[in-house]
């Protein structure tokens, strides 16, 4: 926590209901400062071109004068610039934003502020950008769910999410809980700067700052009030059987017990998601029957890069399965072929110490309880790609099966293992 925001949390405890006041003195030069040296040296600049280096140098400066336009009201966020990245096993390319600096460090301590108040109104249900909550933690609770009096999930897609909130219904909910008219006048003007993309300038009516250290909680408080709270209140204490759902930032699914309360729930949550201007990904959107009783007729879904089957343990009892998603692993496949190919050029030894930190990143994610075969296929294939990447070196290269293996007991790669038990 940024020094000095203690006080918000004490304020908080003691009266979780009551709407927080004065906070725009928190954004002062003291947690601006902590926030600078919290930025990682090197990132690329926004559209002002400032990096932590540039702006560190006249520190004391630079912010007093930041302070003294955000007093005046005469700061006003910069566009984000807006970058192409490749989009994971597509061809296609993603969009992201980059802040301006200042604007980074402004976000940055209202980002804060905004989590301590928000953190304890959250569910328990609700697992992205929080702290102390991970994709593996979400993967836990729907599993426990799922064992049980699951016999239908609906895998709901929300299209666009980032891009579509509405940004009038926000401010609607932060006023609920803030009644610091200046700070939400500030997080207003960061949903209305705008982009620069290619020196075109682009408003933004809809949707969360992109790339801005707010994106999160802004996203989580929208989500918070549009579904959590709205299933928590009126769908569970509804329903006859039992209704779950788990969800991470945008990603989310819903459990129930009974096939009529699924099917009136999955109607109901489209007219929910239209009236915030929200909606469906109707390719991507699905109800199917998943469960202990649920048979030959049972479905499957996607969630977090792992496909969800019914399954049986070697006892023959019943137990969902978390399988890696045949669309993550074509991702994964294509990004480590890629990067072999790129470092086969080192010696063996050298190849194989930088191999072993992408095999474990892969093990440490998807190594879950009745994976095992996944991670083996995903060894497997790297090994192959050595020895294709070894084979093109040089066309004089013998390098057989066999040779690989005795080099490989010179120089391991990492064996797969579980690392993260669901039981």
């Amino acid at each position: 926590m940024l020094t000095g925001l203690s006080r918000i949390e004490q304020l908080v405890e003691a009266n979780p209901e009551r709407k927080q006041r004065s906070l725009m003195h928190y954004v002062n030069k003291e947690t601006l400062k902590e926030v600078h040296e919290r930025q990682e040296t090197g990132k690329a600049s926004g559209t002002d071109k400032v990096t932590k280096t540039i702006y560190g140098k006249n520190l004391e400066t630079n912010l007093e004068e930041l302070l003294r336009r955000m007093k005046q009201f005469s700061y006003r966020p910069q566009p984000v610039r807006r970058v192409y990245i490749e989009k994971e096993g597509k061809q296609e390319l993603r969009p992201i934003g980059i802040p301006s600096y200042e604007d980074k460090l402004v976000q940055s301590v209202m980002s804060e502020i905004l989590t301590i108040i928000y953190e304890p109104k959250f569910y328990d249900f609700s697992y992205g950008f929080r702290e102390g909550r991970s994709c593996h933690d979400a993967i836990k609770a729907l599993n426990k769910i799922l064992l049980w009096k699951t016999n239908y999930v609906i895998d709901a897609d929300i299209k666009s999410f980032f891009d579509s909130v509405s940004h009038e219904w926000l401010m609607k909910f932060l006023e609920h809980d803030i009644e610091d008219k200046n700070f939400l006048r500030y997080i207003k003007r960061f949903l209305k700067s705008g982009i620069m993309d290619g020196g075109k300038y682009i408003n933004t009516e809809l949707g969360v700052p992109q790339g801005g250290s707010a994106s999160a909680i802004l996203a989580n408080v929208y989500l918070h009030y549009v579904l959590d709270m709205w299933f928590e209140k009126a769908i569970k204490k509804s329903s006859a059987g039992m209704a779950e759902m788990v969800r991470y930032a945008d990603d989310v699914v819903f459990c129930f017990q009974y096939e009529n309360e699924a099917k009136a729930f999955y109607e109901a949550l489209k007219a929910r998601l239209a009236k915030f201007g929200l909606a469906l990904s109707e390719e991507k959107s699905k109800l199917i029957k998943f469960g202990r009783f649920a048979g030959v007729e049972a479905g499957k879904f996607d969630f977090l890069g792992f496909t969800i089957i019914t399954g049986k343990t070697r006892g023959g009892k019943y137990a969902p399965k978390f399988k890696t998603s045949k669309k993550k692993l074509k991702t994964k496949y294509a990004k480590v072929k890629k990067w072999i190919r790129e470092k086969i050029h080192l010696p063996i030894g050298e190849l194989v110490k930088k191999t072993n930190i992408r095999l474990q990143g892969h093990y440490n994610y998807y190594g879950v309880s009745y994976n095992s075969k996944m991670l083996q296929n995903f060894y497997e294939y790297v090994k192959w790609q050595i020895k294709c990447g070894m084979k093109r070196r040089s066309q004089k290269d013998k390098t057989t099966w066999e040779k690989l293996d005795l080099l490989l007991i010179r120089f391991p790669l990492v064996k797969p293992r579980i690392k993260v038990t669901l039981w």
